[in-house]
């Protein structure tokens, strides 16, 4: 177990805008600043840091850090927040994630907003899933399908796509081919990528990162207009994650 100095805690405006509340589990998937995105939500929120893959070290974005194969226990015995729970090292840089069925247990565990990292995308703007991706509790309550904007005319290859073969199957794009914003809200809004194995009960609330300029805002507006419209969105938040008031716009 690792203590660190309480780490200031910014406003609230993100975790409002995506309307998260009070003992909540939010699963983040996708690509374009997983990280950034998990580690403002648990400080804003004050709330518990979890994984189902592998994450980053993370230390020193949480209050407390706790290694241990019975999370639930870790809980109860810890007080201060944010607390971040993992099972294992896996590597000097990563931790290994629970089981899906364990952060299920976290959830109930605790009046505690648990923010958990459902997929990896390898520092690229966008992503379809694996056959094995994401892991999701079924216990989470919101699902964050994460994109980058800056992605929309980029070329659909591996130097910003994680997986670009799935997104040619989401998108009908071919290898190399120049994305659109439209492409960008197709991957966001199929069953084969941002909304693949959402639990029926959970809300969906994509989040547009890198928005930041008003061209990209702009770009941000326009694949909104066809994200929102998907009768499983609830919202969509446009965002710029490095910044102390980070939200852009609420769709």
């Amino acid at each position: 177990m690792t203590t660190n100095s309480p780490t200031e805690t910014p406003n609230s405006a993100l975790a409002d805008a995506i309307g998260i509340g009070q003992g909540e589990v939010v699963s983040v998937v996708g690509a374009g600043g997983i990280k950034p995105l998990l580690y403002r939500l648990t400080n804003e929120l004050g709330g518990v840091l979890t994984s189902t893959v592998g994450i980053p070290i993370f230390d020193e974005y949480v209050a407390t850090l706790s290694v241990t194969e019975d999370p639930v226990s870790a809980l109860q015995r810890e007080s201060t927040r944010p607390l971040g729970l993992v099972p294992s090292r896996q590597s000097e840089e990563r931790y290994h994630g629970y089981e899906t069925e364990i952060v299920d247990q976290i959830g109930n565990a605790t009046d505690d907003a648990v923010i958990v990292k459902s997929d990896g995308a390898r520092s690229r703007w966008l992503k379809a899933p694996d056959v094995h991706e994401p892991q999701l509790p079924a216990t989470t309550d919101i699902v964050c399908p994460l994109v980058s904007v800056k992605i929309v005319g980029q070329s659909l290859t591996e130097r910003h796509v994680h997986r670009p073969e799935r997104v040619a199957s989401v998108t009908g794009c071919s290898p190399g081919e120049s994305l659109s914003a439209w492409d960008v809200a197709a991957t966001v809004t199929s069953h084969d990528g941002g909304l693949k194995r959402v639990p029926p009960t959970a809300r969906v609330v994509p989040v547009l990162t890198m928005a930041e300029s008003p061209t990209e805002e702009k770009t941000a507006e326009r694949i909104a207009e066809w994200v929102r419209e998907h009768p499983q969105v609830e919202r969509v938040v446009a965002a710029q994650l490095t910044e102390s008031n980070p939200v852009v716009s609420v769709y």
